[in-house]
């Protein structure tokens, strides 16, 4: 697996790491856990004496640091505590770390000088606690020699481990540090078994070693001896004994403390390293906040900035210049005062906890009192700001924007911040309140009724017929004109929080019309189930009754009946626009005496219809119109609004409506409907309000559009 760093083994502190700058790879040394990194020095020279051209930062030496998943093969990089300043790797020499012409490099004064040892990869093991190494190359194809050095790489001697070339899997050492014996295993074919071969190096060696094979060596960092505050004296092999270590040596070290200098030091939580290696505040970083929790009278410790690298044991020298030191806490006035919600939202539900935190940046927190003011006519008043450290709770009763305000106060001073919150509610449906026929370019008044009325802040989007950009407003009623006979469609868009509903009715327009009220015999409301389906269904049976009564044209004439009990509907009578075309005056006056004729046969009883047997409904003419009689002369009013929206909300406070259809038995239009329509009304919802145009000989979108018979209505009942 690949890493970027590698911890150097038998050396506190001393780090390998590769960083990526601008699309590069460079491998970097610490000697003090990273407080300092360096490039690594490359060779002066190659394996064949030829002179090496490498300056710094140009040129450098980088590593692979990638150690093996394989337990028997050795990885990039070889580093033991028993041999501490020897590290063997396989890197390369130029501008960055590449996978191409990569060589094997060693230093054995933990990383001052580096010199190559092979110009090809290699797997090196440690014997005799880095008194020996052994390296065997990492090739595909079968090998049957192996190097081995007595002098920290410095010179290699060719060994043959076999007679017949194999091909190596692997080699392993005897556990210990101080194995002489390996092990080697691979194949002879790809078809053959696995093959051992142990190496005994013991015959090599003719001696142990005496005190006099040892000279001391001194750990340091380009001949700075002080490493993490300690000059560190290894003994260590020359490099021209050849001798067994065996179990008795121990890596043997005295160290003595150094003093501290500003090399020892990093810099402290919320500062950082300028350029001419000082340490200062970071920008988001206020030293003065670190006293907020004083109580004045009291002592706190205050950073210089500056903190001892982990594990560095120096004493003495700056260490006192650059070590925290304890002060007196300010008495100073709050400043940095702080206020959000515990979830960092605007936005709360209404009748839930809402939690407040306080922070204070600056200050005697202890000795300054805290007032929050909910801006819904409660506030309270905590003795400090630690009273309060874990939130303060507050349950908005009503949908609204509040203005919060947190004031901190002691006697030098006071500082106040505010937020704005939004407290909202579901929005459960709407409900687009529409005149069934309105007139040709006369205004209209649209209007969207909320269920709840109040939750929050609402945005209006309304869609007119087929107009590509909507109409946005913060207010629920709009005034429109339709320049189109026919039916339009109007669509209204309700944005509350994270919910968005809508609701779309259909309006047929007409230059002049005439309306008015019906009533019907109380027998009726018994049997009415108030759903859109039945009024539907019962509009069309009214319709046909007035036309076999009074002989009016069917296309003339729409009836709707009203949401809500006691049952109400209404008729439409519509121009002829093939017999009057261009005589609106004549055209007014064969509509008034149609009217006349209707409300005659209603005055007379003569429009009847049976609802079940021996249940017959009798249609009256109303005293009042829900509507004034619309022409084109001056006598007359021009507005259009057929339904009053006092119907609507009426309809809303006090009825309940079924979600599903209910089948009336005996009503004979029901005989006639279709197991289409029965699936229909399920899985539609059935508004409050919603309003139908019934005419059998309108054309078919008038009658059957979904628009009109309001199956896109996102609504429920108030009384669920």
């Amino acid at each position: 697996s690949s890493r970027l760093y590698e911890n150097v083994a038998g050396i506190k502190g001393m780090f390998l790491a590769n960083k990526m700058t601008d699309s590069v790879v460079k491998t970097y040394i610490t000697y003090n856990r990273g407080r300092d990194w360096r490039l690594l020095q490359a060779p002066t020279a190659d394996l064949r004496g030829n002179s090496i051209r490498c300056e710094l930062p140009y040129c450098s030496l980088h590593l692979h640091l990638h150690v093996s998943a394989n337990p028997y093969t050795s990885g990039n990089i070889e580093s033991k505590d028993s041999a501490p300043g020897i590290i063997v790797a396989s890197g390369s020499i130029g501008a960055e770390l590449t996978t191409s012409n990569v060589s094997m490099f060693i230093t054995s004064d933990a990383g001052n000088t580096w010199r190559q040892i092979f110009d090809e990869e290699y797997s090196v093991l440690y014997l005799d606690q880095g008194g020996a190494l052994v390296a065997i190359r990492h090739t595909p194809l079968p090998i049957r020699h192996l190097w081995m050095s007595f002098d920290e790489g410095r010179e290699w001697n060719k060994y043959s481990f076999t007679m017949s070339p194999l091909f190596v899997d692997g080699l392993l050492g005897e556990p210990g540090e101080e194995t002489l014996i390996m092990t080697i295993f691979g194949h002879v074919s790809h078809r053959s078994e696995w093959q051992l071969v142990k190496i005994d190096f013991r015959s090599i060696f003719n001696r142990r070693c005496t005190e006099g094979d040892y000279q001391t060596w001194h750990l340091h960092n380009r001949g700075e001896p002080c490493i993490m505050g300690v000059k560190r004296i290894y003994r260590k092999l020359k490099p021209i004994a050849r001798c067994v270590m065996g179990k008795t040596y121990s890596v043997t070290m005295t160290s003595a403390p150094c003093d501290c200098t500003e090399a020892d030091f990093e810099c402290d939580y919320g500062y950082d390293r300028r350029s001419d290696g000082k340490c200062t505040p970071a920008f988001w970083f206020l030293p003065s906040s670190m006293s907020r929790s004083c109580t004045t009278g009291t002592t706190f410790i205050n950073s210089t900035g500056y903190r001892k690298v982990v594990s560095n044991n120096c004493t003495a020298g700056v260490i006192a210049e650059y070590t925290a030191r304890r002060q007196h806490c300010p008495t100073q006035a709050p400043k940095g005062l702080h206020l959000v919600t515990s979830e960092g939202k605007l936005t709360a539900t209404l009748g839930t906890n809402v939690t407040f935190l306080v922070f204070l940046e600056e200050g005697d927190g202890a000795r300054t009192s805290i007032m929050v003011d909910f801006g819904d006519g409660h506030a309270l008043t905590y003795s400090n700001v630690s009273s309060i450290e874990n939130g303060v709770k507050h349950v908005y009763k009503a949908v609204g924007i509040y203005r919060v305000t947190a004031t901190g106060e002691n006697r030098l001073g006071s500082e106040s911040v505010v937020l704005y919150l939004h407290v909202t509610c579901q929005l459960e449906y709407i409900h687009l309140s529409a005149p069934f026929v309105a007139v040709k370019s006369k205004e209209v008044n649209l209007t969207a009724v909320l269920w709840p009325s109040q939750v929050g802040t609402v945005t209006y989007i309304w869609w007119f017929g087929n107009n590509t950009e909507p109409i946005i407003t913060l207010e629920g009623s709009v005034a429109c004109t339709f320049s189109r006979e026919g039916v339009n469609t109007v669509t209204v868009q309700v944005s509350a929080g994270n919910a968005i509903l809508q609701d779309r009715k259909a309006i047929a327009v007409h230059e002049y019309f005439r309306s008015h009220l019906l009533a019907f015999s109380s027998n009726l409301d018994d049997h009415n189930p108030d759903v859109a389906e039945w009024r539907l269904d019962v509009s069309r049976v009214i319709k046909n009754s007035m036309v076999k009564a009074t002989g009016v044209t069917p296309e003339r004439l729409l009836v709707s009946v009203l949401p809500g009990l006691p049952t109400a509907a209404e008729f439409f009578l519509l121009p002829d626009k093939e017999l009057t075309e261009g005589k609106p005056d004549k055209n007014t006056a064969h509509l008034d005496q149609l009217t006349e004729i209707i409300l005659s046969a209603l005055n007379q009883n003569l429009v009847q219809f049976t609802l079940r047997p021996g249940v017959q409904v009798t249609v009256y003419a109303a005293h009042l119109s829900a509507a004034p009689l619309v022409d084109m002369s001056e006598n007359h009013s021009g507005s259009a609004m057929l339904m009053l929206l006092s119907v609507v909300v009426l309809g809303l406070a006090i009825f309940v409506v079924y979600k599903f259809k209910r089948k009336i038995p005996g009503l004979n239009v029901y005989a006639q409907m279709q197991n289409e329509k029965e699936q229909e009304m399920i899985q539609s919802p059935v508004s409050p309000t919603e309003s139908t145009l019934v005419s059998p000989n309108t054309p078919r979108e008038l009658v059957t559009s979904p628009e009109l018979m309001d199956t896109e209505l996102n609504t429920r009942p108030i009384g669920e």
